[in-house]
Order: structure tokens, then C-alpha cells, then sequence
């Protein structure tokens, strides 16, 4: 499609206009009058850039863009702010993410309020007291994390039922790895002291070594809470998409991903999509192992429609490190409670059975995310790409190693020689750097963890991201971490690892188009591709790079449309909603999961 005459888009030809051109199209707004960042190498800055139709028309200067202006053009003075491109989600979980904006908030500073046990128990009964969830018949919380108590473990089964006897109380574990219930949880679960341990998974155990402390880990936590999703009707589905997209577009993401989709979770988004138009795009990489019915058209293409598509698929081959579950060659610094010296985390299948997974998704022409955080998942990874490279050769896959936190540099110029691209967490630098540095890997491993400087030295280019509902999609959380690797007591991870402002800028921009193959439509202002633009308190490029953290996300802008202004009703530093019409729908999730837990005992 021509979106302007070539004499319009290369503005710095002259005359600017010719009496032979056509009819100069008029913008239908044009941003001046503050710090333009294109993310385009070739003309890195600009003072003016002009919209039409959802597109860029122009990028230049002020003077010259103000040619495009019609009478019914919008100007608008940044007054000194900065425009960057939208912000594209490298890995994270749009959908999953509706939860955490809708349940008791159990994140530590500088995102929550719990700081230990007493502060847990407080919350869940705090929000159980509200008047829209005190007839629920479950209290559900989201984001504790055993790292940042101050007793440094997880809460047992009879401390929440210090908060509720009587009533299922399920709170989930910031890593998204792990959960603890209460004893009446337990209970309607069906998990007894006779309970088998699942493949990939654990129920943690009292001193007896039988009975169950309330603490679940991988495979035993997802088979008790994906039937939720099973079982959330489409309403309560809708709510909870809507509730992540809009959490997402306050923290100036124009482009975002549920990265490991149920099969009802993708044909909500996509039945959402076919009623109106998605206020942000979201690419569904639905779970390769239960929901391939919803990896075909139409909900499988290379094009969205109306903001969705389903854009691949999700494998994953272990757990989390700060949760100790992650699949590592060598052992955690401190093992968690119940396991032995020596003790590695570990995997979640077999090697056959990740190879047939990975074969399948290159036979299918499907783009892979495969989450590995542990080296000896990373190990299983490249063995089982490297089996199917012989069988299919080396076509463009785009498949892409999701954290890869523990990646040897020897893995990382492997998946150079294979074509991987690597989606890293530096987040981890400032939420568990202490933790990581004390007791999960210790010296040169925490160190490296995230290597974007080995990436960089092989000339590859990376993503960085959130993983949110693991963190809040804190777009300059990420910014920051990735540039600084700053932990929140002050400690430098891996200096050699830091990006400069502008690659950390790109890994959430340009370089994250391409993990999408979007990059001819993203991640640049740059004529033709789509207005998809942030409005920044400060120049990032400019202010010190430990300031970044602090940067405001003033206007989020898809395809020319605002989407999240500063003054919506969210708390951008608590992730809480606090709309409380929109909020009010909070109650049919927990009412499903209490449904799910009942659901269990059959």
C-alpha cells in the first residue's frame, strides 16, 4: 500500500513540494515541539512527526511538517516531554496479568505493601472484607514472594488459615511457578498426605515428610489452577482480558502477548476481537502441550485481526529460579526446604518428549516460545532443535528462547549457530539480584544471569521483558534493570552484562518487532509503519540511567489513538484497579476459582 508520494517521504528533498506533485495529504495530527526518539539508526531524532490513517506520514522537521497541516489537523505541543515508539511486549502474559490486576495485591516494595507474613495476612483479609468479595466463598491473592519475607519462607497452610478456616484461600507465587492453599483449599483439592507427587511437580511437605505443608510447585500448582480457565464462562473471560490489556497500555505498551494460552483464553480474545477493535494488539502463543485446536486459522495467522492473532506456540521445560525449580547443571547455592545438598530443580519432560514437541512445531511452520530459565533446560533445548534441524534443515524459524537466565555463554553463541533469538529478564537483576546473589546461584552464575552483554558481543540482538503477571508490565522497570542490573539493595549484577540507554530502548522497540517478524510495521517511527507511540516524562536517552525507573508513561498511542493517559483511574505503582465499576467483575473470577476448586474433589 503507498501511504504518501515519494517526494513527501523523503522530506529532506527539495522543493519540499513541486507544482507537478498530486495534492499534499493533510496529517490528521502532528506532534512537535519536544524530544522525538525514532529508534531509527538512519535519522535517530526529529522535531515533528505527522499521523494519518493510523500510520506515520511523516518524520522530520517542524517546518516542513507543518506543510501536511489541513484545517482540520490536530497540533499538539509536547511542551519539552518525549515521544518514543510503543513498547512491545517481549514475553509476558496479557491475560494471566487480568488476574493480578484483580485480586489482593501481595507484592513486596516497591510494587506492593507485604514485607512479611503479618503484612500477607493483613492484605488477603483486607481485600476479603471488601464488599464485592466478601460473599465469594474463596480469598485469592497474587505476587507473594519468599525472597522479599521477612522470614524468608513460604507461608504455611495454617497460617492462611489464620486468615480463613472456613474458606479456600489460594495465593499464587510471584515466580507464577508456585501457590500455597489453606488447609480447607487442600481439602477440596483432594490433595492428601496419600498424594502423589505429579511428573514435573511438588507438594511440599510438613516434618512427617507426608502431609502436605500447602505449598505447590510447577505441574502439582498448574493442574489445580488451569481448570480456572477451563471453567470461567465468557463474561468472566472478557473481564479479565480487558482488566491486563488496560494494566498493559498504562505502562505505554501499544503491542502485547499472553504467552502460554489456554484454548478458551485465545477463542475469548479472538471472539473479544471479531465484536470491536482491541485497544492494543495481542500475539497468543498458545500452550503446544494442551491447546494445538487453537494453533490453526482463524485464530493462527501472520495478520492480526482487529488487534489479535494467534502468532505461535509456547513450550516449557522447567521451572523458576528465584522459586528454585529451574533445571540447572549445577546446584542451587542453597537448596529449599526438603531437598538435599546437591540438589539441581528439574525438568519438566523428558528429552523425547521436548524433541517431539520442538519437531512438531518446526513440521507445523509454527514460531516457538520455549520458556528455559535453567541451563540444563537450555542444554535440553538446543539438543532438541539440533535433532530437528536434521530432519528440516535450517529454515528462518524465529524461534525463541524465553528467559534463558542461566545461559552459559557457550549456549549463547549456540543459539547463535541455530537462530534462536533470545528473550532475556534482566528484571530479575532488581527484584531477586540479592536473592540470586545469597541463595539461589551465587557468584559468577548471578553475575551472568540475563546475559545481554555475551548476545551483544556475537552481534545478535535480544528482547528484554517482564513476564508479567510475574512482575507488573513496568515497561521502565525493564528499561531500567536491563541498562543498570541494579538489585534493590544497591548491588551491581554483571557490569559486563549492562546495555547502554539506547540497546535497552531497542529491546523493548525495534529489536522486539523482529522477535514478532513485525519489525516493517513496528517498533520505529519511521514513514509507513504504525503510529503506535509513548509519550515519556523525560528523554531516556538523556537523564542519568539511574533515573529511568522514575520516568512517567504520560499517553499511550495506538495507531494514533490514545489509549491510557497519566490520569486514568490506575495506579500505575501498585498494578490495583481502582475503577471500581470496572473492578466490580472481580467476583466472578474468584467465584470461578472457588468453582475449580470444588471441581477438583470429583
Amino acid at each position: 500500500m503507498k501511504f504518501i508520494s515519494s517526494a513527501i517521504v523523503c522530506l529532506s528533498l527539495s522543493p519540499f513540494v513541486q507544482a507537478s506533485s498530486p495534492p499534499k495529504p493533510n496529517a490528521e495530527t502532528i506532534y512537535m515541539g519536544g524530544n522525538i526518539i525514532t529508534v531509527n539508526d538512519s535519522a535517530p531524532t526529529a522535531e515533528a512527526l505527522a499521523i494519518k490513517n493510523g500510520r506515520i506520514l511523516a518524520v522530520g522537521k517542524a517546518s516542513e511538517l507543518l506543510k501536511l497541516k489541513g484545517n482540520d489537523t490536530q497540533v499538539i505541543n509536547l511542551n519539552g516531554k518525549t515521544l518514543i515508539p510503543g513498547f512491545i511486549d517481549g514475553h509476558g502474559h496479557v491475560f494471566n496479568t487480568g488476574i493480578q490486576a484483580l485480586s489482593a495485591n501481595l507484592l513486596a516494595a516497591p510494587d506492593g505493601h507485604v514485607g512479611n507474613i503479618a503484612d500477607l495476612q493483613k492484605a488477603l483479609k483486607v481485600w476479603a472484607g471488601k464488599a464485592e468479595n466478601s460473599k465469594l466463598g474463596i480469598i485469592l491473592g497474587f505476587g507473594y514472594d519468599d525472597s522479599q519475607l521477612a522470614e524468608q519462607r513460604h507461608p504455611t497452610r495454617q497460617e492462611l488459615d489464620a486468615v480463613a478456616k472456613d474458606i479456600p484461600v489460594l495465593i499464587i507465587h510471584q515466580s507464577g511457578h508456585l501457590a500455597t492453599l489453606n488447609t480447607k483449599a487442600l481439602e477440596l483439592v483432594g490433595f492428601t498426605a496419600e498424594t502423589q507427587d505429579p511428573e514435573g511437580g511438588k507438594l511440599r511437605r510438613e516434618a512427617d515428610g507426608k502431609t502436605p505443608n500447602g505449598v505447590l510447585e510447577e505441574t502439582a500448582f498448574f493442574g489445580m489452577l488451569l481448570p480456572l480457565f477451563a471453567k470461567l464462562n465468557e463474561k468472566e473471560n472478557e473481564t479479565i482480558f480487558a482488566a491486563g490489556m488496560k494494566l498493559y497500555s498504562s505502562f505505554g505498551y501499544t503491542t502485547a502477548q499472553e504467552g502460554r494460552a489456554s484454548s478458551a483464553a485465545v477463542k475469548t480474545m479472538y471472539n473479544v476481537a471479531q465484536q470491536q477493535k482491541l485497544p492494543i494488539d495481542v500475539a497468543a502463543y498458545p500452550d503446544i502441550q494442551s491447546a494445538q485446536d487453537v494453533i490453526v486459522p482463524p485464530y493462527y495467522s501472520t495478520n492480526y485481526s482487529n488487534g489479535f492473532r494467534v502468532a505461535g506456540a509456547k513450550l516449557n521445560l522447567d521451572g523458576s529460579p528465584q522459586g528454585k525449580t529451574a533445571w540447572l547443571t549445577k546446584p542451587y547455592l542453597v537448596p529449599p526446604v526438603g531437598q538435599e545438598p546437591g540438589y539441581k530443580g528439574y525438568p519438566s519432560m523428558t528429552d523425547e518428549k521436548a524433541a517431539e514437541y520442538i519437531e512438531l512445531a518446526q513440521r507445523k511452520g509454527w514460531q516457538l516460545l520455549t520458556h528455559v530459565n535453567g541451563d540444563a533446560a537450555i542444554d535440553q533445548l538446543l539438543k532438541g532443535i539440533e535433532a530437528s534441524e536434521k530432519k528440516h534443515g535450517k529454515p528462518d524459524r524465529g524461534f525463541v528462547a524465553i528467559h534463558a537466565q542461566t545461559a552459559r555463554k557457550d549456549q549463547v553463541e549456540s543459539f547463535k549457530r541455530l537462530g534462536i533469538f533470545p528473550s532475556f529478564f534482566p528484571m530479575h537483576t532488581f527484584y531477586w539480584g540479592d536473592w540470586h546473589m545469597d541463595s539461589v546461584l551465587g557468584g559468577e552464575r548471578a553475575q551472568n544471569i540475563s546475559p545481554t552483554g555475551w548476545a551483544r558481543e556475537l552481534g545478535m540482538i535480544y528482547t528484554s521483558h517482564h513476564d508479567s503477571p510475574v512482575a507488573l508490565p513496568n515497561s521502565m522497570r525493564v528499561y531500567s534493570a536491563t541498562v543498570n542490573r541494579i538489585s534493590r539493595t544497591g548491588r551491581v549484577l554483571g557490569p559486563a552484562q549492562k546495555a547502554s540507554p539506547l540497546e535497552g530502548l531497542k529491546s523493548q522497540t525495534l529489536w522486539a518487532a523482529t522477535q514478532y517478524k513485525e519489525e516493517k510495521n513496528k517498533g520505529s517511527l519511521e514513514v509507513g509503519k504504525l503510529a503506535d507511540l509513548v509519550i515519556l516524562s523525560d528523554n531516556p536517552l538523556q537523564v542519568a540511567p539511574e533515573a529511568l525507573a522514575d520516568i512517567q508513561i504520560l499517553e499511550t498511542i495506538k495507531e494514533g489513538q490514545t489509549v491510557y493517559k497519566r490520569d486514568d483511574q490506575v495506579n500505575a505503582n501498585t498494578g490495583s484497579c481502582v475503577d471500581s465499576p470496572r473492578c466490580q467483575s472481580i467476583a466472578t473470577t474468584a467465584m470461578v476459582a472457588s468453582g475449580m476448586l470444588h471441581h477438583n474433589t470429583h
